[in-house]
């Protein structure tokens, strides 16, 4: 098995050249003397050849270490710099952050804050990934995530952004045509619009506020892979829908649909980032995280 070369004791050496003591490069390194000395001795060892000839008074370089001086001094640069280089992409928003989020969500309400963010940040740059299917961020190589959604346990890490309630609606229209639910269990009974991408996609769960449960199974004449597809159908007279507050909640105010089941709620969702494990992260993908969280905490669920 190949061994990688020995760059902690190269850069001891190059730093003791450069200042011509062993004790004035162990003092600049924070370094005991006899750390930079046992150092320099495992690279002579693994060379095979003295590097300095030393007395008490003076410390000279032998030809070989004359010959590795240059190189170890290179490789001391190139590694402050590549330090230094990451310091500052650590310290300072820059550079892509690739998010993946769900179609409407991400047209309606991310897209348009930002060319907010970006003008606060202007060394960073979003590759903004829309759609509705679950990505895997890391195989997919994804700084970072948007989930709506009771989160299922991860290895993930989430920060919750806000609230997003579900509303289940109908049109007048329907209603008239076919009588106001005010159970779930009679939504067996009624025409559903379905979701394909709900966590429980086959069922619909409710609770009141004596705490009682209710799951039901929909059923109706069109089922979608994307939530703002149903909005039309719903309006139309179609069916009943439940959807999260970013589509149907202008629908709401508007008159064009109703909510029904008053006094039942769906399981609460809410807006999560969701990021790769392991850290710290880079600041701009903190930054995104941070400037959403600050604007979607500001959102307002309809009346």
């Amino acid at each position: 098995m190949t061994k990688l070369p020995d760059f902690e004791a190269l850069a001891i050496f190059a730093k003791v050249v450069e200042l011509r003591s062993f004790a004035a490069a162990a003092a600049e390194l924070a370094l005991s003397k006899a750390t930079v000395s046992k150092a320099v001795t495992r690279l002579e060892a693994r060379l095979g050849a003295r590097l300095f000839n030393r007395t008490s008074r003076r410390l000279a370089l032998t030809d070989a270490g004359h010959r590795l001086a240059e190189r170890a001094a290179q490789l001391l640069a190139d590694g402050e710099a590549a330090e230094t280089e990451a310091l500052a992409q650590s310290a300072a928003p820059r550079g892509l952050v690739r998010l993946a989020v769900p179609m409407t969500f991400g047209v309606n309400v991310v897209a348009p804050l930002l060319p907010d963010f970006l003008t606060a940040y202007p060394e960073v740059s979003v590759d903004l990934h829309l759609s509705d299917q679950m990505v895997d961020l890391i195989g997919e190589g994804f700084d970072a995530g948007v989930r709506i959604a009771s989160l299922p346990d991860s290895s993930l890490v989430a920060r919750r952004l806000c609230a997003m309630p579900r509303y289940t609606v109908a049109a007048a229209s329907y209603l008239a045509r076919y009588g106001q639910p005010t159970h779930p269990m009679q939504l067996a009974d009624h025409r559903c619009l379905g979701y394909a991408y709900l966590s429980t996609p086959n069922a619909w769960h409710y609770t009141n506020a004596q705490g009682e449960q209710a799951a039901v199974r929909p059923s109706g004449p069109l089922r979608v892979n994307n939530g703002e597809a149903l909005l039309p159908a719903v309006i139309a007279g179609l069916g009943i829908a439940d959807l999260p507050e970013f589509i149907v909640g202008d629908a709401i105010a508007a008159g064009q649909v109703e909510v029904i089941l008053e006094g039942w709620h769906q399981r609460e969702g809410s807006v999560h980032l969701v990021m790769p494990p392991g850290g710290p992260r880079p600041a701009r993908v903190e930054a995104l995280a941070t400037f959403l969280a600050e604007r979607l905490a500001k959102r307002r669920p309809p009346r």
